[in-house]
């Protein structure tokens, strides 16, 4: 039963949200487990990924999602509220197998619903959810955020076709999949509650877009260390980087600078088959017409060319065009998700025209490309894990 009343404010609307638990004291335990994160550092996260993931549980920005959601923090019974939301129930996550650390990511987000969750892994993810949930168990105080990871919280890691998904699907009131269109239509298609909601987040694509005027050192940096985390893997992770207003010698150039700045920012050496495919990756980068370079100890390939060239895929690969922004917007793939921008005027009403009509779901600063929100894909999913009551 939900008896921690918190009341939201936004220009038309008041929202009451009903809670199991007081939502200070659960920010305070995620944003205070951050201390011990930066002396402890599992073996299996990168420390880009453990970085990205001291960042998120700032109580900033886990409070930030509400705020998003419904509207200015208000002390309760400040203003009628017109609208009350509570967690709607369980909420059954099947999580992909090559970005590992969005589940983690996940687990956060609506851990602060207070619905009970259930979260499926891949058998060919790396399983970083189990590993964080297990540190947050380990290291957590007493209180309502360790009682909630305890007794609200299922993890298991098991295929596609396991018997499991399909009591998955008929036991929870929200159903969230990450992965293939076609894993996602087979889960929709188990049996599930009347009325129950699903959000399918499927193969997706991102890009880089740079106006020539805005290149430097720093943007540079901001650049590979959104790329460093998932190379190609990660729907949010630049595949191609557009230079606007360049021509391909400065695209070429580009690539220098990233290689120079690669090399400062002192990568760890690559497993033995990432160096081999990105050796296989330029070759056949250069055989299709792009000029290429290999980083350091063949960490990453970037490529430069004209916009037209075919694709080519590496797992550590960046390839930089130069292009107009029409030239661009015509080659924009079908699935693409994200633009990482770096405009003079990002919030210009041309910029906003132009996308209009695409099928863009993101817009955002470079560095915020991976950053995971409650609105994914243009979907609401976080605010579908509550009921909405109205009381006028």
């Amino acid at each position: 039963m939900s008896s921690y009343l918190h009341q939201f404010r936004a220009p038309r609307v008041s929202t009451v949200v009903a809670l199991r638990f007081p939502l200070d004291e659960v920010v305070d335990d995620w944003s205070g487990l951050r201390s011990v994160m930066i002396r402890e550092i599992p073996e299996e996260f990168t420390r880009d990924e453990w970085a990205y993931l001291v960042s998120f549980l700032g109580s900033e920005n886990l409070m930030g999602v509400f705020e998003t959601t419904f509207g200015e923090s208000v002390s309760l019974g400040s203003s009628r509220s017109s609208i009350m939301a509570q967690p709607c129930g369980q909420v059954a996550v099947w999580l992909p197998n090559n970005v590992s650390l969005l589940g983690p990511l996940v687990l956060i987000l609506l851990s602060l619903t207070g619905n009970p969750m259930r979260l499926k892994g891949g058998q060919d993810s790396e399983d970083l959810t189990g590993v964080f949930l297990r540190y947050a168990l380990k290291h957590l105080n007493q209180g309502k955020l360790l009682n909630y990871l305890q007794h609200q919280v299922k993890h298991e890691v098991f295929g596609r076709e396991d018997p499991r998904s399909a009591v998955f699907a008929a036991e929870s009131q929200v159903r969230i999949v990450f992965g293939s269109d076609e894993a996602a239509r087979a889960i929709h298609n188990l049996p599930h509650p009347l009325g129950s909601k699903a959000y399918s987040f499927i193969d997706r694509r991102s890009e880089a877009w740079i106006e020539k005027s805005c290149i430097s050192d720093q943007l540079i940096l901001d650049l590979l260390k959104v790329f460093a985390i998932y190379g190609q893997a990660g729907c949010t992770s630049p595949r191609r980087v557009v230079l606007l207003g360049a021509s391909v010698d400065d695209a070429v150039q580009f690539t220098g600078e990233l290689s120079k700045i690669w090399i400062a920012m002192k990568r760890p050496e690559p497993a033995m088959h990432i160096a081999s495919n990105n050796i296989m990756g330029q070759q056949l980068a250069n055989a299709l017409g792009w000029k290429s370079r290999l980083s350091e100890k063949h960490g990453a390939v970037f490529a430069a060319g004209n916009y037209l060239l075919p694709e080519c895929p590496m797992p550590m690969g960046l390839m930089v065009v130069a292009a107009t922004a029409e030239e661009a917007r015509n080659r924009l793939p079908t699935n693409i998700q994200t633009i990482g921008s770096a405009f003079v005027d990002p919030e210009a009403e041309s910029w906003l025209r132009f996308f209009a009509g695409t099928r863009v779901k993101r817009i955002v600063p470079l560095s915020s490309m991976h950053h995971f929100g409650p609105v994914w894909d243009g979907e609401e999913f976080w605010r579908g894990c509550f009921d909405l009551i109205s009381l006028t």
